[in-house]
């Protein structure tokens, strides 16, 4: 154990050496950087899927479900988004310097208010291996020095990736430490980089709600999160219907296993026997299974009762809760009740119905008319993204590249004593 923390709070000092360094660094000179990680991401190609298989051989021996074996995979589609991903963030705007405002006070003073990097930043993730791209590149556009805590699932994949942004990074000039790969699943080292006060300056986990909680209990330094993705869509009286399924099956059915998929569908009653039979006949289709309220099984037979555990639950599967709503007040009642304050949608015709939920829904992101799945931080325009934040301070929503950043005030004056 000892021996695990000397390990830990070196990567801490030696982050924090790096992250000094960076500050220095020009935007021209990260975009370099950046483009060499993504070349040699793609000379790295091959290797990084070898490593891959290893991490999904094992996950099919320990019996992962099909959503969280997809999170895992890392095909030649996935590794092209990873390097695109990295080729977009050189081309975003750097946030780093950028003046917020300028003020000249009446004795003369000059005060600005500056972007600047947060500086350490940890990531601790569980599965998808992509993350550690995303992680690292952002952090690194915007100076920032990262260290990285992925799950075992992934160890292969994300100790591949890593060593291919460190090499290409390295070839183009970065400082060594600037990007991290902690190299023990063991979980006591999740504890040591949550309390290395004045080495790391935040933490932010990506993952399960067990491993979010045991971050934040554990912490003595801020944490940036999302405990759970508990998303819904509202079919409002006024829905087109054609649209409404087509949404439903989209946040459902595309990627079961991401925090923004939809885990709970409300109806309004007055339009539930006409949508409800269609939503069935698309959901034995696609394979999800239902879990009804007492209306929803009596209008569609043989749905699987849902409990009052079901409108808390993120499945991450082919599993949605459905329930039937007097009205949009109460839909909003039931996702600001339930909900994790992630991502939530309304589909309505009715512009008063939209701007009420729009209004009222007290999460991250609000949709009218458009599938939850585009809360992420290449759909927001931003590249890649850190996560998603559901709380509302520092960040909230998909985390970008301004929100990898502070903000400090710089004082210029002649002399002036107060």
């Amino acid at each position: 154990m000892e021996k695990l923390e000397k390990q830990i709070t070196k990567m801490g000092d030696q982050a924090l050496a790096a992250s000094r360094k960076l500050i220095n660094f020009s935007t021209n000179k990260k975009n370099l950087i950046l483009l060499s990680m993504a070349d040699e991401l793609n000379t790295q190609r091959k290797l990084i899927q070898t490593e891959n298989a290893k991490d999904l051989a094992a996950a099919e021996e320990n019996g992962l479900s099909k959503a969280m074996i997809d999170r895992l995979t890392l095909n030649d589609e996935r590794i092209d988004g990873m390097i695109n991903g990295i080729r977009e963030v050189a081309e975003l705007k750097d946030p780093v310097g950028k003046k917020i405002w300028k003020r000249i006070r009446p004795n003369g003073l000059i005060i600005e208010k500056k972007r600047v990097p947060l500086g350490v930043v940890c990531i601790i993730f569980e599965s998808r291996p992509n993350v550690t791209a995303d992680a690292a590149v952002l952090c690194f556009k915007t100076s920032n020095a990262v260290i990285l805590r992925g799950g075992k699932e992934a160890f292969y994949s994300n100790t591949a990736i890593a060593a291919a942004l460190q090499k290409g990074g390295a070839a183009a000039g970065m400082p060594k430490d600037a990007i991290q790969l902690v190299s023990t699943i063991d979980r006591e080292a999740v504890r040591i980089l949550v309390q290395l006060d004045g080495k790391i300056d935040v933490v932010i986990p990506r993952g399960g709600e067990s491993l979010i909680k045991a971050v934040v209990s554990n912490a003595t330094i801020p944490v940036l999160k999302h405990y759970k993705g508990v998303c819904h869509l509202y079919v409002e009286k006024e829905a087109d219907i054609e649209k409404a399924l087509a949404i439903a099956e989209n946040a459902k059915c595309q990627r079961p296993g991401v925090c923004n998929a939809i885990e709970t569908l409300l109806v309004d009653k007055e339009i539930a026997a006409r949508f409800l039979p269609l939503l069935k006949k698309m959901a034995d289709r696609c394979g999800v299974e239902i879990h009804g309220c007492k209306t929803t099984c009596n209008i569609i037979p043989g749905c699987t009762p849902a409990t009052e555990d079901d409108w808390y639950e993120e499945y991450l599967d082919m599993i949605l809760a459905v329930k039937v709503v007097s009205n949009t007040k109460v839909a909003i009642e039931h996702i600001n009740t339930y909900g994790s304050h992630h991502s939530d949608a309304i589909v309505t015709e009715d512009k008063r119905s939209a701007n009420k939920f729009l209004k009222e829904i007290d999460s991250s992101s609000v949709y009218v008319n458009a599938s939850t799945r585009f809360t992420d931080g290449a759909m927001f325009g931003m590249g890649a993204e850190m996560g998603i934040s559901t709380d509302k301070l520092h960040a909230r929503g998909p985390m970008g590249l301004e929100e990898l950043t502070t903000y400090k005030y710089t004082i210029t004056g002649t002399g002036q004593i107060r």
